[in-house]
């Protein structure tokens, strides 16, 4: 389980039960907490996929490869589609800002032939992950500057007609995991609109407590999900 910043983490660890304990690793320490891997991996797309990356090596060399990566947090959310205080799961992991100005706008790197701008996460696990929590399914932007202004807002929801939330990390985790061949799942609670920045009208706090509800619910269907219903 991947989340940017340790509020996140403990958050998600809310649900878990038993004492947890440190495993230092190369550029990132795991929480192991109720038979769990947990990973403040930092914000940003770069410094997640650095730490996911070494979580992942780490558990591949000891013999114990992760079958899913998992990230979660809080998120800007895309105004009226996914309000404050609402889970979203992303069935498309998007860069919505990797590539190029170009006077007919902007162009995914993708368009300039170069990698990729686009993970998705398997359908079967994001219905399944929608049900049990009642989140909405869309897609989830990963930008390294956060939505400041209802022009750019605007802007993205033209691209991405399907977003529903913004975050920072989620496409760096999924680059990591794909890195590895392992899937990836990115669940995010809406902690404010995408838009002007207005600090005052954040609700982090309800954000961290939906995602513990969530996982709560969560849980007994990320442990028993398996190998072949990655191909579903």
């Amino acid at each position: 389980m991947a989340t940017a910043v340790p509020a996140e983490r403990d958050a998600v660890a809310g649900v878990s039960s038993g004492t947890g304990h440190e495993i230092r690793l190369p550029g990132a320490t795991l929480h192991r907490v109720g038979g769990h891997d947990l990973l403040a991996a930092g914000v940003g797309p770069a410094l997640a996929a650095a730490s996911v990356s070494s979580a992942l090596t780490a558990a591949a060399l000891d013999g114990a490869p992760y079958g899913l990566v998992v990230c979660a947090g809080v998120a800007g959310g895309f105004q009226p589609d996914a309000p404050v205080g609402s889970l979203v799961i992303a069935d498309d992991i998007v860069a919505a800002d990797l590539g190029a100005e170009a006077p007919e706008g902007f162009l995914p790197v993708t368009e300039l032939g170069f990698g990729t701008v686009s993970h998705r996460p398997p359908e079967s696990l994001v219905r399944e992950a929608a049900a049990v929590t009642g989140g909405r399914v869309g897609t989830v932007l990963t930008v390294s500057t956060v939505t400041g202004s209802a022009a750019r807002a605007a802007e993205l929801r033209a691209r991405h007609p399907r977003a529903l939330a913004e975050a920072m990390e989620g496409f760096g985790v999924a680059e990591a995991a794909g890195a590895h061949g392992v899937p990836v799942l990115e669940i995010r609670a809406v902690s404010n609109a995408v838009g002007p920045r207005d600090r005052a009208a954040w609700r982090i706090g309800d954000a961290l407590a939906a995602l513990t509800e969530a996982f709560g619910k969560l849980t007994p269907l990320l442990e028993s999900w398996n190998r072949h219903d990655r191909t579903h």
